[in-house]
């Protein structure tokens, strides 16, 4: 059974930092395409960042320069180090690994960010 479990999301204010990790379990991990999305509330879902099996990284514009994605084969782990957050990146924050024709979610973790 695949898994992807999210974690630590918060409460942070304007300029802070969080970092996000997501533990996947029932795949290959070392395979697939990992990355992360987001949904504030009244929005479509919104890609942010993938970390490909090959080992490339791409950001939408809007987190280019703020957000680090990685990932750590070994941990079956992929993370995203959030700086310089803004108001504008309160949001459901999703994991996703892609394979394919195939996706897999977790569950999601909320990131709010206000003073």
């Amino acid at each position: 059974q695949v898994q992807l479990v999210e974690s630590g999301g918060g409460l942070v204010q304007p300029g802070g930092s969080l970092r996000l990790s997501c533990a996947a379990s029932g795949i290959i991990f070392r395979l697939y395409d990992v990355g992360w999305y987001r949904q504030a509330p009244g929005k479509q879902r919104e890609w942010v960042a993938t970390f490909t099996s090959r080992g490339g990284t791409n950001y939408a514009d809007s987190v280019k320069g703020r957000f680090t994605i990685s990932r750590d084969n070994a941990k079956n782990s992929v993370y995203l180090q959030m700086n310089s957050l803004k108001p504008e990146d309160t949001a459901v924050y999703y994991c996703n690994a892609h394979v394919a024709s195939w996706d897999g979610w977790g569950q999601g973790t909320q990131v709010t960010v206000s003073s």
